[in-house]
């Protein structure tokens, strides 16, 4: 009897509410994907260090830009949630999500500049967290052609050092950026393409590593 009550219980407030709103989630440790060999690494030399609190990934500095593409090919909309580590050192670390990738070419992403974060400088505070839209909007591009429009300040970001988790909240034409479950979005970007669907990577721009642990992508219909 004890049984059935429990299987009810979970199947009504847990997997019935999945099926009724169309979403499923996905916790991926990183680390344990790259023992498997499922990480899909370009132009990046990826390894995994140890720590106290658990294993994370650790992708080397690199003159090209580059991805870890994850086995994920068909995320639509949704939130993509990732813990994440760069440094403060002045145009050394650019850190964030690809997504709705179809190739190594085309791809949407959404990366943070920690060196950024607490600049005295106004102007390169505003540039703390960016949206682009490879190949046709580069961050040069959309700098030069809206300024401060794809690109935004963090209010009260983390330590340029310290792991922080960003939150991407994905739907057809829009995709916010949250920082450390901050209650407003530090990030509303209107998407610059037609693409609805795609695989899901880990970002850093050239002449930039970074560490990532796990990563939740919760998919909605």
């Amino acid at each position: 009897m004890k049984k059935q009550t429990k299987f009810t219980y979970v199947f009504t407030f847990i997997v019935l509410p999945c099926f009724l709103f169309g979403q499923r989630q996905q916790v991926i440790e990183l680390a344990d994907l790259y023992k498997k060999g499922k990480l899909n690494s370009v132009n990046r030399e990826i390894k995994i260090v140890s720590s106290d609190s658990g294993d994370y990934l650790k992708i080397l500095e690199s003159k090209k830009e580059g991805i870890v593409w994850l086995p994920v090919k068909d995320f639509k909309k949704g939130t993509i949630e990732i813990e994440m580590r760069g440094k403060d050192v002045f145009q050394r670390s650019f850190i964030g999500i690809a997504f709705h990738g179809v190739d190594d070419i085309n791809y949407d992403a959404v990366y943070c500049r920690p060196f950024n974060f607490f600049a005295k400088d106004s102007v390169r505070r505003i540039h703390a967290v960016q949206y682009i839209s490879h190949p046709d909007f580069t961050w040069e591009k959309l700098r030069q052609e809206k300024n401060a429009v794809f690109e935004k300040e963090i209010i009260n970001p983390p330590k340029p050092n310290d792991w922080f988790i960003m939150k991407l909240v994905i739907d057809n034409t829009i995709v916010k950026a949250y920082i450390n479950n901050a209650e407003h979005p530090s990030l509303v970007a209107n998407k610059l393409n037609n693409w609805t669907s795609g695989k899901i990577g880990l970002f850093t721009a050239d002449h930039s590593g970074g560490d990532f642990k796990s990563i939740t992508i919760d998919y909605k219909k």
